[in-house]
């Protein structure tokens, strides 16, 4: 089985729990998760398993919308209710307008610090491992560009925010809530994270590990899952003549010449390949000589 499975990650589990508990379930043991969501949050975790873990970093990729809730006035380590408690101050003054404002801020490209409780490895090791074993000292924290698409407001009732963000791979939506709690002077965390859209994957039709087993034994796995065409079905095309096919599958560059049919833009990058037969894999364009061709990124 080559599919991708839109599974909910539930409260308390870790994206590596889905992993385990999807391969106890299909009895596969090649299962791979698409980007790490904290224990405390819940939401969608496509889970790919067979060779389309070949996708997971194309899926990882994509744009995340998050829905999340914010205390303000109250400041943590770990930037949500998790963590030890650093700092109470009093938010009654701040406004709606102050906070607006505040959250416009995080709009666009901006240089974002993670938390020192993460995932991201320090030489070889967890942040969160080195802050936890007392050496959070040798911790360098470097910014990370990304780009914030959009933030929506869904509810404020100071202290506490409701809001929806839409985001490149790389964000923290727990530093979006630490730097606004910074930018207004009293602090703040978060106190609930739903993941509800990572690329195609959308949370309404996202199934629990119980669904899972019953769509197994129902034998209805395939018509509640996802092909590696449709992951990648954003992206433009290119059929390959019969005769580069071959040189493809072995890596080979294929000139533009050898292209049956395309759709490709002028910033086109990442392709789906197909042959007059179907769906092969995807490709990597780039010039060379000025001669427009594709090498093989993910072959299938």
């Amino acid at each position: 089985m080559d599919r991708i499975f839109n599974i909910y990650k539930p409260a308390g589990m870790t994206s590596h729990d889905v992993v385990y508990k999807v391969r106890r379930i299909l009895g596969i043991k090649k299962v791979g998760h698409t980007g790490t969501l904290d224990p405390d949050a819940v939401g969608v975790l496509p889970i790919c398993v067979g060779r389309a873990t070949k996708v997971c970093d194309l899926i990882l990729n994509k744009d995340k919308t998050y829905i999340c809730d914010m205390v303000l006035g109250i400041e943590t380590d770990t930037y949500d209710s998790s963590g030890q408690v650093l700092e109470v101050k009093d938010p009654s003054a701040i406004t709606e307008k102050d906070l607006i404002k505040a959250l416009e801020s995080q709009i666009g490209v901006i240089d974002q610090l993670p938390p020192k409780y993460s995932a991201l490895k320090v030489k070889g090791r967890r942040m969160c491992d080195l802050v936890r074993a007392g050496k959070g000292d040798q911790i360098d924290l470097v910014a990370r560009k990304i780009f914030i698409k959009r933030i929506s407001i869904l509810s404020i009732d100071l202290p506490k925010v409701k809001f929806e963000v839409e985001c490149s791979k790389g964000t923290y939506v727990r530093s979006i809530c630490h730097d606004i709690g910074q930018i207004l002077e009293v602090g703040a965390h978060m106190t609930g994270l739903i993941r509800s859209k990572t690329g195609i994957f959308e949370i309404d039709k996202a199934i629990s590990l119980e669904e899972l087993e019953r769509l197994r034994d129902d034998d209805r796995l395939e018509e509640n899952s996802w092909s590696v065409e449709d992951v990648l079905s954003d992206l433009p095309y290119i059929v390959l003549r019969d005769n580069a096919v071959k040189y493809y599958s072995n890596g080979g560059k294929i000139e533009e010449r050898r292209f049956d049919d395309h759709n490709l833009k002028e910033d086109s990058d990442l392709v789906r390949v197909y042959s007059k037969d179907g769906f092969i894999g995807s490709g990597q364009l780039f010039r060379q000589d000025g001669v427009l061709m594709v090498k093989s990124h993910k072959f299938f």
